[in-house]
C-alpha cells in the first residue's frame, strides 16, 4: 500500500505538464505501472522472443484472476473483449428473441448501450425507454414500467452525462425474482466503485478499460452467469471457442462452456497487459480506499460548485447514488469549455453540460483552482 497522495500522484507521468486532468469519464491517463507492462510487451515483440505465447496466456489468465476479484466472481465468467458495444451484442445477439419480447432501457443511456437492442426491432422485439427524472433514472422507476412482456433490463452502472448510479441490488434482486434477465454497462463505475456482481444479481457485465480502469483503448471485458450462458449462443465462433482447440486439424465444433467461447481468436495482448498494470496500480490503495477518495472528492466538489451558484445536476443526491461524474448545466457550455481547456483544465462538453471526472489521485487543491477558474471565466464573460 502507499502511504501518501503523492506517492500515489507520482506514478502518473502527465502531472509533470501542469494539467488538471478531470476527463477520466471520458478516457485516462495512463500510469507508469501500465507504461512498464506495455514496454515489456513491446521488448518483447520487437527485440527478444518475438513469440513467448506461454508468458502471453499467463499474463492474461492472471488478469482475468484479477477482473474476478473485482467483480467477486469466478475468473472462468469472464472474457476479453474489444470494446462495450462488441461485448453487449454478445448478449443481444445470442439469446432467442420472440416477437414482442421486450427490453427495457431509458432515455439518457450512452448508445452503446441502446444501438445494440434496437437492432433487434427488425425480429419483433419491443424497445421502452424509461425517460429520467433531472438526469437521474432510479431503479424503483425502471421496476415500475417492468410488464409481463419484459425479458431484459439494461442499465448503466453509472450514468455517463449525470454521474448518477442506481441501486443495482435492488434491481437485480427484482430481475431474479422475475426471470429477468439483468444487463449493466459497466464502463462509469468499474474501477472508481465497487461493485459485486453476485450479490447484484447481475446476469451479464460489458465494459471497455480505458475509463476508470485506467487501461488502454480497444480492451474490454465481459461478464457472464453460468445460469445465463446456457441460453446464449455464440453468434460467432472461431478456433478458440472450442474445448480441444489445439487439436488443429480434429474439427469439432464442441464449444466451451466457460465465458471464453466468446473469444473466438487472437486478443489484444497489449491492451490486456496494460490493464493489467492498472488493476496491480489499483492494489496499492485498495478498492475500499479508492471509492472513499472518489466520493470523497465528488461531494467536496458539488458542495463547492453550488456554493459559487453553479447548477449541479445531483446537487443534494445521497451519497450512494453518487460516482466519480460532476455535471453542471450552463448557459455558455462551449464557452465555458474552450476557456477552461485554455487553462490546462481537462474536462468534456456533452450535450451542452460540462462534465468534470476526477481519480482517486486528484486533490481538493485541484478542485478549488477549477471552481475558481470557473469563477474568473463566468465574470469575465458577464
Amino acid at each position: 500500500m502507499l502511504k501518501t497522495l503523492a506517492e500515489l500522484r507520482s506514478l502518473y507521468p502527465y502531472l509533470q505538464t501542469g494539467k488538471i486532468y478531470f476527463n477520466h469519464a471520458a478516457c485516462s491517463p495512463l500510469s507508469r505501472p501500465v507504461l512498464d507492462k506495455m514496454n515489456a510487451f513491446i521488448a518483447m515483440r520487437s527485440e527478444s522472443t518475438i513469440d513467448d505465447y506461454p508468458w502471453i496466456l499467463d499474463t492474461i489468465q492472471r488478469t482475468r484472476v484479477k477482473i474476478g476479484e473485482l467483480l467477486n466472481c469466478d475468473p472462468r465468467r469472464v472474457a476479453f473483449t474489444d470494446n462495450t458495444s462488441n461485448g453487449l451484442n454478445i448478449l443481444a445477439r445470442g439469446l432467442q428473441w420472440k416477437t414482442r419480447d421486450e427490453i427495457l432501457l431509458n432515455s439518457i443511456e450512452f448508445p452503446s448501450n441502446v444501438y445494440p437492442f434496437m437492432n433487434l426491432q427488425s425480429e419483433g422485439v419491443s424497445i421502452r425507454f424509461i425517460p429520467d427524472s433531472g438526469g437521474i433514472v432510479s431503479a424503483e422507476s425502471i421496476i415500475q414500467a417492468v410488464t409481463p412482456r419484459t425479458k431484459l433490463i439494461s442499465l448503466s452502472f453509472v450514468q455517463f452525462l449525470s454521474g448518477y448510479r442506481a441501486d443495482l441490488k435492488l434491481l437485480g434482486d427484482f430481475c431474479r425474482q422475475h426471470d429477468i434477465i439483468f444487463c449493466v454497462d459497466g464502463i462509469q463505475g468499474l474501477g472508481a466503485i465497487q461493485l459485486d456482481v453476485t450479490d447484484c444479481n447481475i446476469s451479464f457485465l460489458a465494459t471497455g478499460t480505458q475509463k476508470w480502469l485506467m487501461g488502454d483503448m480497444g480492451t474490454g471485458f465481459i461478464y457472464i452467469s453460468e445460469e445465463l450462458q446456457q441460453r446464449v449462443q455464440p453468434h460467432y465462433v472461431g478456433w478458440l471457442s472450442v474445448k480441444d482447440a489445439w487439436n488443429l486439424l480434429d474439427f469439432r465444433l464442441t464449444l466451451k462452456d466457460t465465458a471464453d467461447v466468446f473469444q473466438t481468436g487472437t486478443l489484444n495482448s497489449l491492451g490486456i497487459f496494460a490493464l493489467n498494470g492498472a488493476l496491480e496500480t489499483f492494489e496499492l490503495t485498495g478498492a475500499e480506499n479508492r471509492e472513499r477518495m472518489i466520493l470523497d472528492n465528488t461531494g467536496y466538489f458539488l458542495e463547492k460548485l453550488t456554493a459559487k451558484g453553479f447548477n449541479t445536476v445531483l446537487h443534494g443526491v445521497r451519497r450512494e447514488n453518487l460516482s466519480g461524474i460532476v455535471t453542471i448545466r450552463t448557459g455558455n457550455g462551449q464557452q465555458l469549455f474552450d476557456n477552461l481547456s485554455a487553462r490546462n483544465i481537462v474536462c468534456s462538453l456533452r450535450e451542452g453540460m460540462i462534465r468534470f471526472s476526477p481519480h482517486y489521485y486528484n486533490t481538493r487543491e485541484e478542485i478549488d483552482c477549477v471552481v475558481e477558474s470557473m469563477m474568473e471565466i463566468q465574470n469575465s464573460v458577464r
